[in-house]
């Protein structure tokens, strides 16, 4: 299955890009190649390949989310560059 130059267009044109003729031409030929290599999945037998969502188990690599104390307020302040009582101290913004 090849790509033609009518459904390169209309990929580039829904991608919104406009090609040169050179690149028209370099990219049906890169996107064949890919296509190419991609079919040869379809020669292999994969009868006793399960459906998977993911080629790797995915395990969680976070610890377990246990409670503990929080930062006192000094704590939490310490390096505030200024404060006001028991809040951070912020300039006043505009953008």
């Amino acid at each position: 299955m090849a790509i033609d130059r009518e459904q390169l267009l209309h990929t580039a044109e829904l991608a919104r890009l406009e090609l040169r003729d050179d690149e028209l031409e370099r990219l049906g030929l890169q996107l064949n190649d890919i296509i190419e290599a991609v079919s040869k999945v379809s020669e292999l037998d994969l009868s006793d390949v399960p459906p998977t969502s993911h080629p790797l188990d995915v395990v969680n690599v976070w610890g377990a989310d246990e409670p503990r104390a929080s930062l006192t307020v000094e704590e939490a302040l310490a390096n505030a560059p200024e404060r006001e009582g028991d809040s951070f101290r912020v300039p006043p913004g505009g953008s």
